[in-house]
């Protein structure tokens, strides 16, 4: 048998603090965020009224004050989006079978069918960045990075 040693490994700079890449990571990810939203921007919606829109999608018929409590902005405001969103023909209203003073608004077949087309604008605009500019190594090194960082928001 044969000794050898192990060739020597390169040297690796100091690991960076939590806090450093916290910063670093909340930094990129608001970038990102923007440039999603740009790449759906034909689709004439508000980020705001995307993002009630995803909430009727994901969470179901809700009151108005349901909505504001959980976009943590005031009723009015939220009077505001869902007009809007409703001028569209995007959500629905409808009596609140509970209280009959009350309404409930869902998303309608238009605002899912317009919701898909956001979303599939931002995974368009996102694959083909990633086509564009990583080589196979670093979209390995993005995909680890994927599911490290779902572990950090499944906590």
């Amino acid at each position: 048998m044969s000794s050898t040693s192990p060739a020597p490994r390169e040297q690796r700079p100091a690991d960076p603090s939590a806090e450093r890449v916290a910063t670093d990571l909340a930094a990129v990810v608001g970038r990102l965020l923007r440039r999603l939203r740009t790449s759906s921007a034909d689709s004439l919606l508000t980020p705001s009224q995307r993002s009630v829109l995803a909430r009727l999608d994901e969470d179901g018929p809700a009151t108005t004050a349901a909505l504001a409590r959980a976009e943590l902005v005031r009723p009015q405001s939220m009077r505001l989006t869902l007009g809007a969103l409703e001028g569209q023909g995007l959500v629905a209203r409808a009596p609140d079978l509970s209280d009959g003073r009350k309404s409930v608004v869902s998303i309608s077949d238009a605002g899912r069918t317009t919701l898909a087309e956001v979303r599939a604008a931002k995974r368009s605009w996102l694959a083909e960045a990633i086509t564009a500019e990583l080589d196979g190594d670093e979209r390995r090194t993005v995909a680890e990075a994927v599911a490290l960082i779902g572990r950090l928001v499944e906590k």
